[in-house]
């Protein structure tokens, strides 16, 4: 049985910078009110025509594998977390599939949201310590600002999120010591409708109904959040499954090199980063430049950190995340 480990990481962000002050033009907020509730002073926006969520999905992880030192034909499986796919169907693991010009390996679709690439981690973990695949190609991707409601009615979603991709290539590790420990996940779909975008669907609305009725007063396809309700679920399963993890593998937060968590609202990550004891230098966050960008915030960041020298062979590192669904988990990493 093998170990899994990251061989190549990559990240793409549109060129388009929005910063708090630009959607102060177009809404009623200012750069204060946003930096102090969420921690953001500026994030990207992809410029219509210009890019998708598979494209900047296959940038990324054409760094990857280069990084990886692999040629793309050595990808045995893709892994695509994403909430904003091209299309509503197929998804876009397919895509990647064709634009990178890779052979008929199996591609999978995964919708766990901001939890979306440590749900994927855990998955190319499992095909890889079975031997069934050597290389498994893991993206997150997000293209968030075509639906977002940029207007002072959405206002208190849509100042948060941002677009792009993060991409991580997955190979075998002989030493059971080194790669992935292990991976934690959870869900809670009692609060599913707390953070959430309803429409279209086949349980309330269907594209016809919004087509048919054109109301502009109807906010069922915009995202929804029940902000300071997800913020205490968040801070307390951040916790829980971050000590899950340490503890799996006999180790306490004194053990941590570098906690990546989800980045999505910095307050959150501070009030984790407090309550482990943790330096600045433990903690790596860049929501600041990039908003949240879902199941891309995860990958973006590792491979920054990574790029800036943060993350060092024999370094423990854990990956932590929260979001929709309600779906958390924690991936333990020793480098």
């Amino acid at each position: 049985m093998y170990n899994s480990k990251i061989a190549g990481l990559g990240f793409y962000v549109p060129e388009n910078v929005v910063t708090n002050d630009d959607l102060s033009k177009i809404m009623d907020t200012n750069d204060e009110w946003i930096q102090e509730r969420t921690g953001i002073r500026e994030r990207r926006h992809v410029v219509k025509g210009e890019d998708t969520t598979t494209s900047m999905g296959v940038k990324a992880a054409q760094k990857a594998i280069e990084r990886a030192g692999i040629d793309k034909n050595d990808i045995d499986f893709i892994v695509f977390a994403t909430l904003s796919p091209d299309y509503y169907f197929p998804g876009p693991g397919v895509l990647v599939q064709r634009d990178l010009g890779l052979k008929t390996v199996g591609a999978l679709d995964i919708r766990n949201q901001c939890s979306g690439f440590v749900y994927g981690v855990s998955v190319a973990d499992q095909y890889i310590k079975s031997g069934m695949y050597k290389n498994v190609l893991v993206i997150g991707s997000e293209l968030h600002s075509h639906g977002l409601d940029m207007t002072t009615r959405g206002r208190g979603v849509s100042v948060i999120f941002g677009d792009g991709a993060g991409a991580a290539v997955m190979t075998r590790e002989e030493d059971p010591k080194k790669g992935v420990l292990s991976t934690h996940l959870h869900s809670e779909g009692e609060h599913a409708e707390e953070l959430s975008l309803i429409a279209p669907g086949m349980g309330k609305r269907w594209v016809t109904d919004i087509i048919g009725d054109a109301d502009p007063e109807d906010t069922s396809y915009f995202p929804y959040m029940n902000g300071q309700f997800v913020f205490k679920n968040a801070v307390v399963r951040f916790s829980e499954v971050i000590m899950e993890g340490l503890q799996t593998n006999n180790l306490t937060p004194t053990d941590i090199d570098m906690l990546i968590p989800h980045q999505a609202n910095l307050r959150i990550s501070q009030f984790i980063q407090k309550k482990f004891g943790l330096s600045d230098d433990q903690v790596f966050n860049n929501i600041m430049k990039y908003g949240n960008t879902t199941a891309a915030s995860i990958p973006i960041a590792l491979t920054e950190a990574w790029e800036a020298g943060k993350i060092k062979e024999g370094d423990l590192v854990v990956l932590a995340a929260f979001g929709s669904g309600f779906t958390w988990g924690s991936v333990i990493i020793r480098w």
